[in-house]
Protein backbone atom coordinates (compact mmCIF):
# COMPACT_ATOMS: atom_id res chain seq x y z
CA UNK A 1 0.00 0.00 0.00
CA UNK A 2 2.85 2.61 0.39
CA UNK A 3 4.05 1.83 -3.11
CA UNK A 4 1.04 3.06 -3.84
CA UNK A 5 1.16 6.26 -1.94
CA UNK A 6 4.70 7.60 -2.87
CA UNK A 7 3.87 7.59 -6.57
CA UNK A 8 5.00 10.70 -8.40
CA UNK A 9 2.23 13.12 -9.64
CA UNK A 10 3.58 14.49 -12.63
CA UNK A 11 2.27 18.37 -13.68
CA UNK A 12 0.80 18.27 -17.12
CA UNK A 13 0.47 21.73 -19.35
CA UNK A 14 -1.49 20.95 -23.00
CA UNK A 15 -3.66 23.40 -25.08
CA UNK A 16 -7.27 21.37 -24.99
CA UNK A 17 -9.18 22.57 -28.02
CA UNK A 18 -7.41 26.14 -28.18
CA UNK A 19 -6.98 26.64 -23.97
CA UNK A 20 -4.13 26.39 -21.89
CA UNK A 21 -5.03 23.60 -19.24
CA UNK A 22 -3.04 21.90 -16.58
CA UNK A 23 -3.76 19.52 -14.79
CA UNK A 24 -1.57 16.58 -12.34
CA UNK A 25 -1.68 12.96 -12.84
CA UNK A 26 0.06 9.79 -11.76
CA UNK A 27 3.25 8.89 -14.35
CA UNK A 28 1.34 6.35 -15.31
CA UNK A 29 -2.17 7.80 -16.38
CA UNK A 30 -3.43 7.48 -19.80
CA UNK A 31 -3.96 10.44 -22.00
CA UNK A 32 -8.06 9.65 -22.00
CA UNK A 33 -8.20 9.10 -18.18
CA UNK A 34 -6.18 12.33 -17.62
CA UNK A 35 -8.51 14.45 -20.12
CA UNK A 36 -11.85 12.73 -18.39
CA UNK A 37 -10.68 12.69 -14.96
CA UNK A 38 -8.24 15.88 -14.40
CA UNK A 39 -9.50 17.95 -17.35
CA UNK A 40 -13.26 17.10 -17.38
CA UNK A 41 -13.29 16.67 -20.88
CA UNK A 42 -15.90 13.92 -21.16
CA UNK A 43 -16.94 13.59 -24.84
CA UNK A 44 -13.90 11.11 -25.06
CA UNK A 45 -14.61 8.09 -24.43
CA UNK A 46 -13.12 4.80 -22.90
CA UNK A 47 -13.68 1.94 -24.74
CA UNK A 48 -11.49 -1.27 -25.31
CA UNK A 49 -8.84 0.60 -23.28
CA UNK A 50 -6.05 -1.78 -25.51
CA UNK A 51 -6.09 0.77 -29.19
CA UNK A 52 -8.67 -1.95 -30.84
CA UNK A 53 -12.04 0.29 -30.67
CA UNK A 54 -11.34 3.50 -31.87
CA UNK A 55 -13.50 5.22 -29.02
CA UNK A 56 -11.15 7.50 -27.22
CA UNK A 57 -9.53 8.90 -30.63
CA UNK A 58 -8.82 12.71 -29.94
CA UNK A 59 -5.78 14.79 -32.51
CA UNK A 60 -2.60 15.49 -30.73
CA UNK A 61 -0.71 17.99 -32.55
CA UNK A 62 -2.91 17.56 -35.56
CA UNK A 63 -3.09 14.15 -35.60
CA UNK A 64 -5.46 11.30 -34.72
CA UNK A 65 -4.31 8.81 -31.83
CA UNK A 66 -5.77 6.36 -29.46
CA UNK A 67 -5.64 8.44 -26.23
CA UNK A 68 -5.73 4.99 -23.96
CA UNK A 69 -2.50 3.99 -25.65
CA UNK A 70 -0.64 7.17 -24.53
CA UNK A 71 0.49 8.45 -21.78
CA UNK A 72 -0.46 11.90 -19.91
CA UNK A 73 2.57 12.95 -19.50
CA UNK A 74 3.54 12.23 -23.49
CA UNK A 75 1.59 14.83 -24.08
CA UNK A 76 2.62 17.94 -21.95
CA UNK A 77 3.12 20.84 -24.41
CA UNK A 78 1.25 19.17 -27.16
CA UNK A 79 -2.33 20.62 -28.90
CA UNK A 80 -5.26 18.28 -27.76
CA UNK A 81 -8.06 18.22 -29.82
CA UNK A 82 -11.33 16.55 -28.55
CA UNK A 83 -14.77 16.33 -29.86
CA UNK A 84 -15.70 18.90 -27.94
CA UNK A 85 -13.38 21.33 -29.83
CA UNK A 86 -14.71 20.36 -33.30
CA UNK A 87 -18.11 22.76 -32.56
CA UNK A 88 -17.08 26.77 -33.15
CA UNK A 89 -19.11 28.48 -30.92
CA UNK A 90 -22.95 27.18 -30.95
CA UNK A 91 -22.55 25.70 -34.46
CA UNK A 92 -21.09 22.44 -34.78
CA UNK A 93 -18.82 21.65 -37.23
CA UNK A 94 -19.85 20.52 -40.95
CA UNK A 95 -18.61 17.34 -40.12
CA UNK A 96 -21.42 17.38 -37.16
CA UNK A 97 -23.84 18.47 -39.08
CA UNK A 98 -23.38 15.60 -42.26
CA UNK A 99 -23.23 12.69 -38.86
CA UNK A 100 -26.66 14.50 -38.19
CA UNK A 101 -28.37 14.81 -41.59
CA UNK A 102 -27.18 11.28 -42.57
CA UNK A 103 -28.41 9.42 -38.97
CA UNK A 104 -24.81 8.15 -38.72
CA UNK A 105 -24.73 7.91 -35.13
CA UNK A 106 -27.31 5.80 -32.93
CA UNK A 107 -26.00 5.53 -29.45
CA UNK A 108 -23.24 7.71 -29.79
CA UNK A 109 -20.33 5.81 -27.65
CA UNK A 110 -18.29 5.51 -30.81
CA UNK A 111 -19.19 8.84 -32.48
CA UNK A 112 -16.71 10.90 -30.63
CA UNK A 113 -13.83 8.78 -31.95
CA UNK A 114 -15.12 8.44 -35.16
CA UNK A 115 -15.14 12.27 -35.27
CA UNK A 116 -11.42 13.02 -34.49
CA UNK A 117 -10.37 9.98 -36.73
CA UNK A 118 -12.70 11.72 -39.41
CA UNK A 119 -11.53 15.34 -38.90
CA UNK A 120 -7.94 13.80 -39.48
CA UNK A 121 -8.90 12.07 -42.37
CA UNK A 122 -10.60 14.42 -44.18
CA UNK A 123 -7.66 17.18 -43.92
CA UNK A 124 -4.98 14.30 -45.11
CA UNK A 125 -7.23 13.08 -47.50
CA UNK A 126 -9.85 15.75 -48.75
CA UNK A 127 -10.98 13.74 -52.38
CA UNK A 128 -11.34 10.64 -50.93
CA UNK A 129 -13.10 7.50 -52.19
CA UNK A 130 -15.60 5.42 -50.43
CA UNK A 131 -13.67 2.45 -50.19
CA UNK A 132 -10.97 4.81 -48.63
CA UNK A 133 -13.52 6.01 -46.16
CA UNK A 134 -14.40 2.35 -45.08
CA UNK A 135 -10.34 1.64 -44.87
CA UNK A 136 -10.13 4.59 -42.74
CA UNK A 137 -13.04 3.50 -40.31
CA UNK A 138 -11.97 -0.31 -40.32
CA UNK A 139 -9.95 1.10 -37.32
CA UNK A 140 -13.25 1.82 -35.17
CA UNK A 141 -16.06 -0.84 -33.66
CA UNK A 142 -19.44 0.46 -34.01
CA UNK A 143 -22.17 -1.75 -32.93
CA UNK A 144 -25.30 0.36 -34.10
CA UNK A 145 -24.87 1.91 -37.56
CA UNK A 146 -23.57 -0.63 -39.57
CA UNK A 147 -21.01 2.22 -41.21
CA UNK A 148 -22.88 2.97 -44.40
CA UNK A 149 -24.35 6.59 -43.24
CA UNK A 150 -20.74 7.56 -41.82
CA UNK A 151 -19.02 6.81 -45.24
CA UNK A 152 -21.61 8.72 -46.96
CA UNK A 153 -21.73 11.86 -43.99
CA UNK A 154 -17.72 12.08 -44.85
CA UNK A 155 -18.02 11.66 -48.24
CA UNK A 156 -20.69 14.41 -48.25
CA UNK A 157 -18.33 16.66 -46.57
CA UNK A 158 -15.53 15.90 -49.01
CA UNK A 159 -17.84 16.92 -51.30
CA UNK A 160 -19.08 19.67 -49.94
CA UNK A 161 -15.65 20.96 -48.66
CA UNK A 162 -14.24 20.66 -52.89
CA UNK A 163 -17.48 22.30 -54.36
CA UNK A 164 -16.68 25.43 -51.47
CA UNK A 165 -12.96 25.82 -52.61
CA UNK A 166 -12.71 27.63 -55.97
CA UNK A 167 -14.83 30.25 -54.77
CA UNK A 168 -12.74 30.80 -51.67
CA UNK A 169 -9.83 30.55 -53.61
CA UNK A 170 -11.71 33.27 -56.08
CA UNK A 171 -13.11 35.50 -53.41
CA UNK A 172 -9.05 35.37 -52.09
CA UNK A 173 -7.70 36.20 -55.31
CA UNK A 174 -10.08 39.02 -55.98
Amino acid sequence: MKALEQRSRTMISIQLNGQTRHGGCDNRTSLVDFLRHELGATGTHVGCEHGVCGACTVRVDGVAVRACMMLAAQAEGSRVDTVEGLARSAAMSDLQQAFKRRHALQCGFCTAGILMSCSDFLERLPDPTETEVREMLSGHLCRCTGYTNIVMAVLDVAASRRASAPAERKDHHA
